[in-house]
């Protein structure tokens, strides 16, 4: 394993728990444009399928990128984000506490018009305060081979 490898594979780390809150669910969804009752308006979320605000599908990508420690390292060179693939498992709602565990899902090369490129897929699965996994967020970063 390379030097460089190995210091990626050191550097992941669990991250604290993000408190989910009514406030960064709203906050997100006005970023997004999102503006679906159910995740903003609690008397049309209380009467929803879910029977309160839930958090929108891709508020699950928000924690790991938005929230991670400031000193974390995911690349040690610069690399170019490819591609991110959800599973979604229960809904997140105000009051969760989400932890993250991320690691090395998978490596692989494939080469283009401009050379070979080393894709790394990372997973962060995110779990609330029962132990329930609410989602397997995996992100696909490219590098390409100097």
């Amino acid at each position: 394993m390379k030097e460089e490898e190995s210091n990626l594979v050191r550097r992941f780390q669990l991250d604290t728990p993000v408190e989910v809150t009514i406030e960064k669910i709203a906050d997100f969804c006005t970023a997004m444009g999102d503006l679906n009752p159910l995740y903003i308006d609690p008397r049309a979320a209380e009467a929803g399928q879910y029977r309160g605000i839930i958090a929108p599908p891709a508020f699950a990508a928000s924690i790991r990128r938005g929230e991670g420690s400031p000193d974390q390292v995911v690349f040690p060179r610069r690399g170019l984000m490819a591609g991110i693939d959800m599973e979604l498992q229960t809904p997140i709602r105000p009051g969760d506490s989400i932890s993250v565990t991320t690691e090395v899902k998978e490596t692989y090369e494939k080469t283009g018009r401009t050379g070979t490129m080393t894709f790394t897929v990372i997973r962060s699965t995110l779990t609330n305060q029962k132990s329930e996994v609410v989602a397997f967020v995996d992100y696909r970063m490219m590098n390409r081979h100097r």
